[in-house]
């Protein structure tokens, strides 16, 4: 149990790392995202090939699969579009908003009924991000990005809880990343056209100089094999010997986590907690991140309640953020 556990938070603060990892590559969101995914769909594969893994899905599974790795794809864009935008902590502010956007979508989906307790947390999310924009509109472009990233990713979460039990979280992972991957390239020629500017070569500077931090090509090594591959794996072993209030209370800390590693590597408290360029408290940056992890901890707790808990939440998440 105590093993489990710390594979569990390993796996939770591997995926808090991806805010960072995605601050510290000079590439461009869509661009990241390519060679995110490719590298996480070529090392998925190589596990599925070695392990004797290899399923492939039904037609119409697949066709699903690609949808959503195409949601998924333009998700992560405008993750990385809010850090670049705005910074780690807003992007991840925002995005913990999913688990409130998911449980509105899921009804809609899923042919159930809205519940009136999920529309008020829905509703006090929002405030929450409002407020957030309201006293730092200097982040409004990073803002949009964040909740857009938060809607696309409870899009592709409730997408994936309908076909999440017909196949491997492995298998799902591979087809959902080669699909993006492929959705992305199509993208390319358009970023190109009206940013030419734009550099589709990850830096590489010699690894025995000074310079190696800023090399793209490890950060895009780890984020997709440490952040991904490993995280994935880590937390599936987890699964098999946690409650699901143990899991889900692990899942729901890695904003925190994210943006305690984003204040940790980036000084990122110096820019949101105070007013720029004052010594004065950003009450309404601090008001509405309130109010956003309120909801979400609300949330959480009926979710850990004994008619809501269930212990597939990490399968449905894939281990992809």
């Amino acid at each position: 149990m105590k093993k489990a556990l710390i594979h569990m938070h390993l796996a939770v603060l591997l995926w808090g790392f991806t805010g960072v990892l995605g601050r510290a590559i000079s590439l461009t969101a869509p661009v990241l995202v390519w060679y995110r995914m490719l590298m996480t769909a070529v090392f998925m594969a190589v596990i599925l090939v070695y392990r004797k893994q290899w399923i492939k899905p039904q037609p119409r599974d697949m066709r699903q699969l690609a949808i959503i790795g195409s949601l998924m794809g333009l998700h992560w864009v405008a993750f990385y579009g809010a850090i670049q935008l705005a910074n780690i902590s807003i992007a991840l502010v925002c995005l913990s908003t999913a688990s409130v956007f998911t449980s509105l979508l899921d009804p809609l989906v899923n042919k159930g009924k809205h519940d009136v307790q999920e529309m008020m947390l829905g509703c006090l999310a929002i405030v929450g991000v409002y407020l957030i924009y309201r006293f730092q509109q200097f982040y409004g472009a990073g803002i949009a990005c964040g909740v857009t990233a938060a809607i696309l990713s409870s899009v592709f979460t409730v997408l994936n809880k309908k076909i999440s039990n017909k196949y491997p979280s492995r298998t799902m992972v591979f087809y959902e990343m080669a699909a993006g991957w492929l959705f992305i390239s199509l993208l390319m020629p358009v970023l190109f056209h009206y940013a030419p500017q734009t550099n589709f070569l990850p830096s590489s500077p010699n690894i025995f100089s000074t310079a190696w931090l800023h090399n793209d090509w490890l950060w895009l090594i780890l984020l997709s094999l440490c952040c991904t591959v490993w995280a994935q794996s880590l937390a599936l072993n987890a699964l098999k010997r946690l409650s699901s209030f143990t899991v889900t209370l692990s899942v729901n800390l890695e904003p925190v986590y994210g943006i305690l590693l984003a204040f940790l590597f980036y000084n990122e408290n110096k820019e949101i907690i105070f007013n720029k360029g004052t010594q004065d408290l950003n009450w309404g940056f601090i008001s509405g991140m309130g109010l956003i992890l309120l909801s979400v901890a609300l949330q959480m707790l009926r979710l850990l309640k004994p008619k809501f808990a269930t212990a597939g939440y990490i399968k449905e998440k894939g281990g992809i953020d």
